[in-house]
């Protein structure tokens, strides 16, 4: 079963090979993703998050999901020192660092709840797979059509932060400007909720953060640097040369 849909402003593509896993469960997890780009969008006048941030909802007031966002954005800001920070000074609140990451593992976990065994979940080059091996190619930072590294993942996850799709629009919070000292990094985790926010807080923190993100238990990482230097785990996953 294939689908792909296009949410929170960027393409879901999703591949499952088990037999028996139809439409309804794929209907579902576009649902819920649907759900959380309805709740969590800080560009949505009447989303939880927009409405908390006019005061019209207390902390009190807001649902576990939100809760337990904003308690993981607050998490990767101590974490780093306030380069990763959600609230930053003359900007709205926008949680989106985490959310999606976090609510796509949440839609990879309905496909295993509904029995898949093998699938990858593609959302926007952040991706969840299971039963694998899969291979994922990680694109070049500067070069559209090439690829700078290709890994080999058996059930996990792999998210990038980088430049190229939106220019400069990772702010590190300690300084307010953006963060430049990176092209581009790739972590693998075995959570999609760990991956992507690893990533966006250490491209956060520039070149530290490489170190940063390959401190994180269960991390590893790829990265290429403002001056095209490449450093990565000993344990990043690679299938391949680059293409």
């Amino acid at each position: 079963m294939r689908r792909v849909e296009h949410v929170m402003g960027f393409p879901v593509s999703l591949r499952v090979d088990d037999e028996g896993i139809g439409d309804e469960v794929a209907d579902a997890l576009f649902a819920w993703l649907r759900e959380v780009d309805a709740r969590f969008s800080p560009f949505r006048p009447d989303s939880e998050v927009c409405r908390y941030e006019r005061g019209e909802l207390r902390l009190g007031d807001l649902g576990a999901d939100l809760t337990e966002v904003l308690d993981l954005c607050e998490q990767y800001r101590v974490a780093t020192g306030g380069a990763f920070d959600v609230r930053l000074p003359g900007r709205p609140l926008d949680p989106c660092a985490v959310v999606k990451g976090w609510s796509v593992q949440r839609a990879a976990d309905l496909l295993t709840a509904a029995g898949a065994r093998r699938f990858i979940l593609n959302a926007g080059g952040d991706v969840v797979v299971s039963g694998g091996p899969w291979r994922v190619g990680v694109r070049h930072p500067e070069q559209a059509d090439r690829l700078c590294t290709v890994l080999e993942l058996t059930d996990g996850a792999v998210a990038t932060s980088a430049r190229y799709e939106r220019g400069d629009h990772i702010l590190d919070g300690r300084t307010g400007t953006p963060a430049t000292g990176l092209l581009s990094i790739s972590v693998v985790s075995a959570s999609l909720t760990e991956a992507d926010a690893t990533a966006t807080a250490a491209f956060a923190m520039g070149p530290e953060g490489v170190d940063w993100a390959a401190s994180r238990p269960g991390c590893e990482v790829f990265a290429v640097d403002a001056e095209r230097r490449v450093r990565r785990t000993a344990g990043f996953p690679v299938a391949m040369a680059a293409a």
